[in-house]
C-alpha cells in the first residue's frame, strides 16, 4: 500500500453518521434524496481492515401491529440498506469486499466508491451504473460526518 492508499484508510477509520444520500440521474442531471430528506445511518470502518454499513429512510413506517404484514416487510426492505465485509482502498477509491448483507444480491460483491473529503464530511460516491432499486443509470453520492 502507498502513502496515498494509507492516508486514506487512515482517515475513514471510525464510524461516521449519514448526512446525506442523493441520486443524480444520468443523463438528465435530476437529483432526489434517494432515502428521503432525513436518512439515518452509521458507516464503521476499523483498523483491521473491516466495514460495516446500515442505511435507512428517515420517514420509515412501523408496521402496524406486532408482525408486519407482508406489504409492510416490503416496504420495510425497500427502505433499509445494510452489509459488511473487507475494505482496501486504491488512490481515491474505497473498496468494500461484501461477504454479508440484508440483500443477498449483494453477497459476494465487491463495491467501489470514490472518496472525497470536504469541510470534515466524508462522501462516497457510485460510479455511474444502475440503481439496484429501479435500475435508473445513476450515480449515487452518500455525505457523512463523524460520529
Amino acid at each position: 500500500m502507498n502513502d496515498q492508499d494509507e492516508n486514506l484508510q487512515r482517515r475513514l477509520l471510525g464510524t461516521w453518521k449519514l448526512v446525506s444520500a442523493v441520486r443524480e440521474e444520468i443523463p438528465s442531471g435530476r437529483k432526489t434524496d434517494f432515502f428521503g430528506p432525513d436518512p439515518v445511518g452509521y458507516l464503521t470502518y476499523s483498523p483491521e481492515g473491516r466495514m460495516f454499513a446500515l442505511i435507512v429512510r428517515g420517514d420509515r413506517k412501523r408496521p402496524k401491529g406486532a408482525v408486519a404484514a407482508p406489504s409492510e416487510i416490503e416496504a420495510l426492505f425497500k427502505s433499509a440498506v445494510s452489509y459488511t465485509g473487507k475494505f482496501t482502498v486504491e488512490g481515491n477509491e474505497v473498496i468494500h469486499y461484501v461477504d454479508a448483507s440484508m440483500n443477498e444480491a449483494w453477497t459476494g460483491t465487491v463495491q467501489r466508491r470514490t472518496a472525497a473529503f470536504e469541510n470534515g464530511r466524508l462522501a462516497l460516491s457510485t460510479p455511474p451504473s444502475p440503481d439496484p432499486l429501479d435500475g435508473l443509470h445513476s450515480v449515487r453520492t452518500m455525505t457523512w460526518e463523524r460520529a
